[in-house]
C-alpha cells in the first residue's frame, strides 16, 4: 500500500487535543518542532526518526514519544511505508493532569524516544478509536485521562536540570521570546545578535545548542505555527502565506507539509470537516 493519507481532527477533550491519523509511503519530515508532545503509536511498518541527539527506529506496535518542542524529525524505515495514530498534547494539558493527579506542578519529560509497552499502546489505540467513533462525553474523557496518566507515570521523568538552566538563559530567551511573538518579521541576524548583546556568531552557535534548531531555522517552525492558528481562524490561505512570512502560497506549503505532514489545503478541509464534537 503506497497510498499516502494524512487526517487531522482536533478533539474538545482538554480543551482541544489534536490527533492525526498517517499512512506515509515517501513524506519526509524536515527537523521541527510542535508546541505539543507527540504520542503516537506505530500502526504498520516503521518509522526512522531523529530525537535527542541521535537516530531512532519504532517499529510496529511501538509508542513514539517526542517531548515539546523538541527537535525532531522523521521518514519510512521500510519499503512499504509506515502508519500511525497521534496525539498532540501541549505541556499545560499533561501539567493540568499531573497537578490533579499527583500534586506536581510542571510537565513531564519522556527520555526515551521509544518505548514498548503493549498495554499502553492498547489504551492509547482504544482511546484514538473512541475519539473517531464515540460521542460518549464519559467514555472519552475518562480514556484520555487514562491513557495520558499512565503514559506519565510509566515513562515520565521529571526535566533535566541541564535542560532547565539553558533555557532559562535570560539572551537567547530574549530572542526566542522575540521570534515567537513576531515570526513574521523579517529581521536579520544581526538585528537579533544586538536585541540579545551578542555576537552574531555567539548567537548563532549558542542559539542551536540550546533550541535544537539555528535562528532561521526556528523561525520558520514559528511562522507553521502562525499559519496552523490562522488556519483554524479561517483565515484565506493566500493570506496565512503573506502574513505569516512566506513568499507565497507554495513557499508556505512546502514548509508547512514537512511539518505537519499535510499541506495548509488538506489542513484546513480536514479542520473543517472532522472537529470532533463531544
Amino acid at each position: 500500500m503506497n497510498t499516502e493519507h494524512a487526517a487531522y481532527q482536533i478533539a474538545n477533550e482538554l480543551g482541544g487535543l489534536e490527533l492525526l491519523n498517517a499512512h506515509y509511503h515517501k513524506q519526509n519530515f524536515s527537523r521541527h518542532t510542535h508546541e505539543g508532545y507527540t504520542v503516537g503509536v506505530i500502526e504498520t511498518g516503521a518509522q526512522r526518526f531523529y530525537r535527542t541527539g541521535g537516530n531512532h527506529v519504532a517499529p510496529k506496535h511501538s509508542i513514539i514519544l517526542v517531548n515539546a518542542d523538541e527537535v525532531h524529525n522523521g521518514c519510512s524505515a521500510t519499503e512499504d511505508g509506515w502508519s500511525y495514530r497521534a496525539m498532540y498534547p501541549v505541556p499545560a494539558q499533561f501539567a493540568n493532569i499531573n497537578k490533579e493527579v499527583t500534586s506536581s506542578r510542571g510537565a513531564p519529560y519522556f527520555p526515551n524516544p521509544v518505548v514498548y509497552d503493549p498495554q499502553l499502546a492498547e489504551l492509547l489505540r482504544l482511546t484514538f478509536t473512541t475519539l473517531d467513533t464515540s460521542d460518549n462525553r464519559l467514555l472519552r474523557e475518562s480514556l484520555v485521562y487514562s491513557s495520558l496518566t499512565q503514559l506519565m507515570a510509566r515513562h515520565g521523568r521529571n526535566y533535566p536540570c541541564d535542560q532547565l538552566a539553558a533555557n532559562a538563559k535570560p539572551a537567547l530567551a530574549l530572542v526566542k521570546s522575540f521570534i515567537d511573538d513576531h515570526p513574521a518579521a523579517d529581521i536579520s541576524l544581526e538585528e537579533l545578535a544586538t536585541l540579545a548583546g551578542l555576537s552574531p556568531y555567539y548567537l548563532l552557535r549558542q542559539f542551536q545548542r540550546c533550541y535544537g534548531l539555528p535562528p532561521h531555522a526556528y523561525q520558520t517552525q514559528a511562522r507553521v505555527r502562525l499559519a496552523k492558528a490562522k488556519i483554524k481562524q479561517g483565515t484565506r490561505l493566500l493570506d496565512v502565506a503573506l502574513d505569516c512570512g512566506f513568499h507565497d502560497q507554495s513557499h508556505l506549503n512546502r514548509h508547512f507539509k514537512k511539518t505537519v505532514g499535510v499541506t495548509p489545503g488538506q489542513f484546513a478541509k480536514e479542520i473543517g470537516r472532522n472537529f470532533i464534537q463531544a
